[in-house]
């Protein structure tokens, strides 16, 4: 199982910057191949800034159920494939922060 980094995590994930109900997923860092809760929490954490992963590359995790995904998958999906948890839709904003 994989850990999720982050500022005042949850038991999903979820951290002090994206903490509604369905901000669940974590996006893992090129540079370091770890997990975060987000772009701004991994950039609080450590000293370089985020890298995106390529979007072919597994690289998303649900912090509900632990799978992980593709962010091709991620991107194509409104829920989790595994356990159903809505995903935030707003999320696909930030694409190109996370994917490359």
């Amino acid at each position: 199982m994989s850990e999720i980094f982050g500022l005042s995590l949850d038991e999903a994930g979820r951290c002090q910057h994206w903490h509604q109900s369905c901000d669940v997923i974590a996006n893992m860092c090129q540079q370091c191949q770890r997990y975060f809760a987000c772009a701004l929490c991994h950039d609080s954490l450590i000293t370089h800034t985020f890298q995106p992963m390529h979007i072919s590359q597994i690289s998303v995790m649900c912090g509900i159920c632990q799978l992980e995904m593709t962010g091709d998958t991620y991107i194509s999906c409104i829920r989790c494939p595994r356990c159903q948890h809505e995903f935030n839709p707003r999320c696909h904003l930030h694409h190109d922060i996370y994917f490359c």
